[in-house]
């Protein structure tokens, strides 16, 4: 039986509880998971890395984070095709465990930033977009300090041509301009917000989806991409690696 998400939990990460109802709401089930789990519980359909503050940020956001063994059986796994969505900090752990292009920088002006912003779907299909249509514009919160996306020149090109910008930075009527702080606050290049890694099954974004899933909350537009994650690990079979190793 597959269909459950796996919450890793690494020690500084925050936000696993809101993560965990986001996933309950989209009528899916989670299961936590440690930093030390050398493997994914067998019937793990889908991996969502939460965000925080791992290992308290020391030398680059999500630098210490990608060496712990959960994130290696994430890796395996991923490798395997099950759908991983990593989110803020978790974005953050995929980008340095190379899982995902890119890196992510101090925001620009050196501000940490808490405050909703829109984004814009660019590829839709992926196993965390797929409940939605490419140009939907979301409004979604941030909550970090190293939101900056950057990537070499002919890195942000590839990732154009090969669909795999996620989200960007966007205007509240969809409008893309990244040289406007208001719409992209923390400076990333090219406006970009999230990625995937070239299969698709890899995801990362730096705006909470799980922190807009009720209309309680101000926002509700998170919750397809919630729901996109949670249909995915419902959907596919557990890759053998998930529940290989020991703890």
């Amino acid at each position: 039986m597959t269909g459950l998400v796996a919450i890793p939990i690494i020690p500084g990460v925050n936000c696993e509880h809101d993560v965990a109802h986001a996933v309950r709401i989209a009528g899916g089930r989670s299961a936590f998971i440690h930093h030390t789990d050398r493997a994914l519980p067998a019937e793990t359909g889908a991996v969502y890395i939460p965000g925080g503050f791992a290992y308290g940020d020391y030398l680059r956001a999500g630098a210490i984070a990608r060496f712990t063994p959960v994130v290696e059986a994430v890796a395996r796994a991923a490798a395997d095709g099950m759908p991983v969505l990593g989110v803020c900090n978790g974005f953050q752990v995929l980008c340095e465990a190379g899982l995902l292009p890119g890196a992510l920088a101090r925001n620009v002006g050196v501000r940490f930033l808490c405050q909703d912003v829109h984004v814009r779907l660019e590829t839709a299909g992926t196993p965390a977009s797929h409940r939605l249509k490419a140009g939907n514009v979301l409004r979604i919160p941030i909550n970090h300090g190293e939101g900056c996306f950057t990537a070499p020149a002919e890195v942000l090109d590839l990732l154009e041509t090969r669909n795999q910008i996620l989200v960007r930075y966007c205007a509240a009527d969809g409008t893309v301009d990244p040289a406007d702080p208001v719409s992209n606050p923390n400076g990333s290049l090219r406006a970009i917000a999230g990625v995937t890694n070239p299969s698709g099954n890899v995801a990362g974004m730096m705006p909470h989806p799980e922190r807009a899933c009720e209309a309680i909350l101000g926002s509700a537009d998170g919750r397809p991409i919630v729901e996109s994650l949670v249909h995915a690990a419902q959907s596919a079979p557990a890759p053998q690696s998930a529940g290989a190793g020991g703890r």
